[in-house]
């Protein structure tokens, strides 16, 4: 499937709804590999091997989340707000510059600003967010961004969903979430809302 009809399925996905709500690690910017190369370098500074699978199955999660799961897997104890601090730094000084958009994923995005209420919602930090979305020229595109510490649990719980759903003033039912992570699609479903999975169209 070319980027263009993999465009045009997202878009007539999306067009019964109201409001769509967009991932950006994964779905909106294609950094997936670049997040797993700043996790196993923090990891290795904390003498931990990290198998990077382990950021495949934590799609989603806020850092800080996912460095608790780090200390569970592997056994050990560490600062996570540490931890988590310095996986963004490494990730924003070696990675983040080079971040591409998934193209047919931010086309959608940019055909339905003014026709549609538009939402980001991540587990990411504010700050390494804002500089992702600038670099891929989406900042400005969007009503709502819901992110890290925006609620009390991140994906996959509902609530980073219902939130940016009440800051859009767009009912639940009518919010499509674009995802590339079982715990997005989740917390999608948890919170009413139809969604789509982008890596698997």
């Amino acid at each position: 499937m070319t980027i263009q009809d993999k465009f045009h399925k997202l878009q007539t996905i999306a067009e019964p709804y109201e409001a769509l709500l967009f991932d950006v690690d994964g779905t909106l910017a294609d950094n997936i590999h670049a997040h797993k190369a700043a996790y196993v370098a923090v990891s290795k500074e904390y003498g931990v091997d990290l198998d990077p699978d382990l950021i495949d199955e934590t799609a989603g999660w806020p850092t800080i989340a996912v460095a608790r799961e780090v200390c569970k897997r592997y056994n050990v104890e560490f600062d996570v707000e540490a931890y988590s601090k310095r996986k963004s730094q490494i990730f924003i000084e070696e990675f983040i510059q080079q971040t591409e958009p998934v193209e047919y994923v931010r086309q959608v995005l940019f055909e339905n600003v003014g026709k549609k209420k538009i939402g980001i919602v991540s587990g990411g930090s504010r700050s390494t967010l804002n500089i992702t979305l600038q670099v891929i020229n989406v900042t400005g595109k969007y009503e709502a961004m819901v992110c890290a510490g925006d609620t009390k649990n991140g994906k996959p719980s509902p609530e980073p969903f219902l939130l940016c759903a009440e800051q859009l003033g767009v009912d639940p039912q009518k919010c499509l979430v674009f995802e590339d992570g079982d715990p997005g699609v989740q917390g999608a479903i948890a919170a009413g809302m139809g969604w789509v999975r982008i890596d698997l169209i």
